[in-house]
């Protein structure tokens, strides 16, 4: 819901149609107001008789002055703003001026109504601006096609930006012919070789307007990206439709040739990590085969077992990395790393006999990649240790992940339906290295909480605080 929508349906008696009009007004309000060099505030009558409530506001960026405090949901009375009363009320259109305050700037202020699909008054809007914007020569023109905007809004659909202050704009009559640009839609013109642009049609090859044409003839609009003599303009044509037919066409054009460049510079960035990322996982995976090589030449079981160990911790460092080579993101889903990690424990640990079923459930859980690697060797070691102490004297057996998110914390418990712990452990007593490594990444790395215990098997569960950035 809106906050248009929720300051309706809480002050006024405006049906749900109705509100929807005035949701469509919320998304174009702030363009308007860019428009029109004017603070734009729409009214609707308030449940109790001779108030009104303010339901959408906005102050433009195309114009410096000390508009009036955002109001947006307050309830006043009618006295207060007569000229906004006497058009909710009459349906007239007023052009007046008025003082916020004592010394402050007298501003000019024009109102109109807004009508439902049934010619029904359901607000009115008031454009304040500043005497010598109002004074400009295209001022009238600029403020009609606010007005216009506003009042066709839902069938322009969605919500549009607000301007930059460096944003170009072209006003676009019924017949194509431009009624007015601004600084810096001349100023981005001029650039390209192009004069004089008020009093010439959109149809002028020069002028590069193809994208106006369109929005004039199918009455939607349209967005274009223009690459002129190395420039890159993002051209957008807003349509003002009007019982059916192209009243007038705001076009935008924006200067976004910087912004493009570093937009490329980022995607070389980014290539580069993600080889890095791809060089770093052949590393380690290099050397987790020589650990292999040295595993299978050593004739003592305990060197067996450590290398092996090893091997394990390695690959699962290796498997952060081999996501962070596939993505243009530094960031991992846990789900998908665990079940990496498993299926390579499984390839080098698992007896050929033994048959082993894994279960994941909870919901995708991102985490930036320093994180991931912590929890993925932490992940590792409880695999590893429920794999090898988990299911003595068993054939088979289930290893599970359960996942879950709360408000200020994420819980992974990683369980199986095994041997449990023995009647006398005690995790202070432990002298496993792989649970004093588990330990040590959760409550250093990753300011979280381990705990171990027996439960129709072992359970092992972690928590950790939610990450800003994280899923």
């Amino acid at each position: 819901m809106s906050i248009t929508a929720d300051i309706c349906r809480k002050a006024t008696a405006l049906s749900a149609e109705q509100i929807a009009g005035l949701e469509a007004i919320e998304g174009m309000i702030e363009l308007a107001a860019d428009i029109a060099c004017a603070q734009i505030t729409v009214y609707a009558s308030a449940a109790a008789d001779h108030f009104l409530v303010i339901v959408t506001q906005a102050k433009p960026h195309t114009s410096f002055i000390d508009y009036k405090a955002n109001l947006l949901g307050s309830t006043i009375h009618s006295s207060e703003e007569p000229l906004v009363w006497r058009t909710i009320t009459t349906g007239e259109s007023i052009t007046g001026q008025r003082e916020w305050a004592w010394g402050r700037e007298t501003l000019v202020m024009h109102t109109f109504p807004l009508h439902d699909s049934h010619g029904n008054i359901i607000a009115a809007v008031s454009l304040e601006a500043s005497i010598d914007d109002s004074g400009a020569g295209s001022s009238s023109s600029l403020v009609e096609t606010a007005k216009m905007l506003l009042a066709s809004a839902e069938s322009v659909g969605g919500t549009q930006r607000p301007l930059a202050p460096r944003d170009g704009i072209m006003i676009i009559d019924s017949h194509g012919q431009i009624l007015y640009a601004n600084a810096a839609a001349v100023s981005i013109y001029k650039m390209l070789g192009v004069g004089r642009i008020v009093g010439r049609r959109i149809y002028d090859r020069n002028l590069n307007a193809r994208i106006a044409q369109r929005a004039l003839h199918t009455h939607q609009s349209q967005e274009h990206e223009l690459e002129l003599g190395g420039t890159t303009l993002l051209q957008r044509a807003i349509p003002i439709v009007q019982k059916g037919q192209t009243t007038r066409i705001i076009l935008l054009i924006a200067d976004v040739t910087d912004i493009k460049k570093k937009e490329k510079e980022l995607l070389v960035k980014s290539a580069v990590i993600q080889e890095i990322h791809h060089r770093v996982k052949n590393n380690l995976q290099t050397v987790a085969s020589l650990l292999r090589l040295q595993a299978r030449r050593s004739t003592f079981p305990e060197v067996k077992a450590a290398l092996r160990e090893s091997v394990n911790r390695i690959l699962s460092i290796s498997v952060v990395h081999e996501f962070l080579s596939q993505q243009d993101k530094e960031s991992i889903d846990v789900a998908e790393v665990a079940k990496n990690i498993l299926d390579l424990i499984i390839q080098n640990m698992l007896e050929p006999d033994f048959n082993i079923q894994t279960v994941f459930t909870g919901p995708t859980v991102i985490l930036p990649s320093e994180q991931a690697t912590s929890l993925a060797l932490a992940i590792n070691e409880l695999i590893q240790n429920s794999l090898e102490h988990g299911f003595v004297g068993l054939n088979e057996g289930v290893i599970g992940v359960d996942i879950a998110s709360g408000k200020d914390a994420y819980q992974i418990e990683i369980y199986d339906n095994g041997v449990g712990l023995p009647t006398d452990f005690t995790p202070q007593a432990t002298r496993s290295l792989g649970l004093q490594i588990v330990k040590t990444l959760v409550e250093n790395d990753l300011g979280g909480q381990f705990t171990l215990y027996s439960n129709a098997g072992t359970r092992a569960r972690i928590i950790i605080p939610r990450i800003s950035g994280g899923g």
